[in-house]
């Protein structure tokens, strides 16, 4: 580094340089992966994938509101340029709810979810473009700050400096980098993949156990083998199940015994769902366990999966745009409303709202717009 690019960086300022600083070890083995398996590969355990789905898109499915202060009030600024992106599309190929579920989805898998900030010649917001977590290179400027180098299929590289981009980071170790989930919970997400391994394996010999051949006298090695061989040949595979066994030679076949219920591996695949869904902190019930499910806690799961799984990722949702996408210290700010998944029940809900109006918390016109109703007077006025 030159003189002049010292002092710049005394001075706070950073550049994109042709030349890249070396990368640090915050992008070690196990960052986005698991034992050595990228973390796409957990998406064919079914658990992962309705987890990461059910997130995403109930977070994708929330409406974004931007808001302005002013004093102690909030106006909702419906002119904003974030406003109009949520409704018109983040870009030419892609609308609000597939950017939300997409960096979510990212950021679940691998730790991180990364989007890029266009703004127009004047500096405003023109524009969000999603970029796979998979095609970025991070690397730390001398003066602390991220430098993020993206690659295209087309082999075109660029470098987007922290404050041109969204970072939205899961739980880290180091405060720069997210580090996944399935990373931090190896042994658990191995063990519910080995289950289904043997479940695969089982299954593909017909849901058949194995068993012993017993031959009268000694063979030779090639003899066994060549036994062994067009044994597994006849009989091996699930379309050869319930295929016709014909032995010669004084040969008698003895089956190994096995339950049904380590035929359907029912309880161990039980287990690597619950396992799955206490990694991603979903209730069973909304990725299809209903094996300890009742009436009860079936109608408290939604409510459940808003305050303890929602709202966490909404809140680092709002405060990535908040410190990426506002001007810092300016009034904006953009919430995402979880209101219609806290609020429960029609019967709870109206409870909810006449207590509001017996103890002027609400007027009339304020809970129809909770309702998503016109106001009396503009519905009068039509």
């Amino acid at each position: 580094m030159g003189m002049i690019d010292r002092l710049a960086s005394l001075a706070g300022f950073e550049r994109r340089a042709s030349d890249a600083d070396s990368s640090w070890a915050a992008l070690a083995p196990g960052v986005g992966y698991y034992a050595g398996v990228s973390a796409r590969y957990a998406e064919n355990l079914s658990a992962v994938l309705a987890c990461v789905n059910v997130i995403a898109d109930s977070l994708a499915s929330i409406p974004a509101l931007v808001y302005r202060r002013d004093g102690d009030n909030r106006i909702e600024a419906t002119s904003h340029p974030l406003r109009r992106l949520t409704v018109a599309g983040v870009s030419e190929t892609m609308t609000w709810p597939e950017f939300i579920s997409h960096l979510v989805s990212s950021a679940l898998l691998t730790g991180n979810g990364l989007a890029e900030i266009e703004r127009g010649a004047g500096g405003e917001l023109a524009g969000l473009q999603y970029i796979p977590w998979s095609r970025v290179t991070v690397e730390e400027l001398p003066n602390g700050r991220l430098r993020y180098t993206v690659a295209d299929p087309r082999g075109n590289v660029r470098r987007l400096l922290q404050g041109e981009v969204i970072h939205l980071r899961d739980r880290t170790d180091d405060g720069l980098i997210g580090r996944s989930r399935l990373s931090r919970a190896a042994d658990a997400v191995n063990a519910v993949d080995l289950a289904n391994q043997h479940a695969r394996s089982f299954l593909s010999n017909g849901a058949s156990p194995s068993g012993v051949v017993e031959v009268p006298g000694t063979m030779k090695p090639e003899q066994r083998t060549s036994l062994r061989e067009s044994f597994q040949a006849r009989h091996g595979g699930a379309g050869k199940a319930g295929s016709t066994l014909v032995l010669d030679g004084g040969m008698t076949w003895k089956a190994s015994q096995i339950s049904p219920e380590d035929a359907e591996l029912l309880e161990t695949r039980r287990w690597g769902t619950e396992e799955i869904c206490r990694l991603f902190q979903v209730p069973p019930p909304l990725v299809q366990d209903y094996s300890h499910n009742t009436f009860t806690n079936s109608e408290t799961a939604g409510r459940w999966f808003a305050m303890f799984t929602l709202a966490p990722w909404a809140r680092r949702i709002e405060a990535e745009f908040a410190r990426s996408v506002f001007p810092t210290g300016g009034p904006f700010e953009m919430e995402l409303d979880l209101s219609g998944f806290l609020r429960g029940d029609p019967q709870t809900r109206w409870q909810a709202h006449q207590i509001a109006l017996a103890n002027n918390v609400l007027d009339p016109d304020e809970v129809r717009q909770l309702e998503g109703w016109n106001p009396r007077n503009v519905e009068a006025a039509e």
